[in-house]
């Protein structure tokens, strides 16, 4: 099989991700004519074109189009045979590329990091946030090893699913507000309040909304402000603005912080979020996935979050 090797395949797949053989050849660290050389012996070994070369862009011909995931596919079993050998040195070393959504990252993240980087000093973590539906993109593109994000998602048949554990929301109110009177907050207590969220696409606006769903009239969420982090909301409840839900994970320890706005726990059956670890149910390193997991578990505030 002289024309077909997993060196070539990775062009193949450079080149469709890219759609120009300039930027394949850089991002594969060749030359463009080295590129272009084996993916045309490629497609000479295999008696179809490939690609469609255009004059100022290329395209997957329909052979190539279903190439493609194939090649992906053997770029994936090669890379887990390589991982699945180490292993049996020294697990999580090498670069792993793990994602993270926002509200997620910037309060979990420093928290098991250190310390897994301590016990296996080898591991390469490149983290990368975003948002849900981009990062199982990218981990369907074999561009992340693994992702950490809330539950549900969407289709997830094709993915290993480890649950890590349960976050439970807290409503944040300006200390005037009347509910900051209350010690927890109920139902009737959420009925007709106006709430601040994310903006569209992140999940925790979603369920900030099913924690109220026939609790909150569809106008009754602040329709003039819309968030793309958390610490924005909270900057704005700490200014009057509104209330919002959090979770548990994002409130401040700050002493100063916290005196601008008041916290209660959220007395209503599913408030909380289900965090988990996913990666490709093609991968074979589940004994690494379970390292990360239990890590990620270990660090966690025992007294606010139910490890799973």
């Amino acid at each position: 099989m002289n024309g077909l090797t997993l060196r070539v395949l990775s062009y193949v797949v450079a080149v469709s991700e890219t759609g120009n053989f300039s930027r394949a050849a850089r991002q594969c660290h060749v030359s463009q004519p080295t590129l272009s050389g084996q993916i045309k012996k490629l497609e000479s070994y295999l008696g179809i074109p490939v690609f469609e070369r255009l004059s100022h862009s290329v395209r997957l011909t329909r052979a190539g189009k279903d190439l493609v995931p194939l090649a992906r596919k053997m770029l994936d079993a090669a890379a887990t045979i390589r991982k699945r050998a180490r292993e049996h040195d020294e697990p999580l070393s090498g670069a792993f590329h793990l994602g993270v959504i926002p509200t997620l990252g910037p309060y979990l993240i420093p928290r098991f990091v250190p310390g897994i980087q301590k016990c296996y000093p080898r591991l390469q973590l490149v983290i990368r946030e975003d948002l849900t539906q981009n990062l199982l993109r990218s981990l369907h593109e074999y561009e992340l090893d693994a992702i950490l994000v809330a539950m549900p998602v969407g289709s997830s048949d094709d993915l290993t699913i480890l649950p890590l554990f349960e976050e439970p929301f807290w409503l944040l109110c300006p200390p005037q507000h009347p509910l900051a009177k209350c010690r927890k907050i109920t139902e009737k207590n959420l009925k007709e309040t106006p709430l601040l969220l994310l903006a569209e696409g992140h999940c925790l606006r979603e369920q900030a909304l099913a924690v109220c769903q026939k609790r909150l009239e569809p106008d009754a969420a602040r329709a003039d402000f819309q968030a793309s982090s958390l610490e924005t909301l909270k900057q704005m409840v700490m200014t009057g603005f509104g209330c919002t839900l959090f979770p548990a994970l994002a409130l401040d320890s700050n002493q100063a912080s916290r005196e601008r706005f008041v916290a209660r726990r959220i007395d209503l059956t599913g408030a909380k979020r289900r965090v988990a670890l996913m990666w490709r149910e093609s991968q074979l390193e589940v004994k690494e996935m379970e390292l990360l997991g239990g890590f990620i578990q270990h660090s966690l505030p025992a007294e606010e979050i139910s490890t799973l």
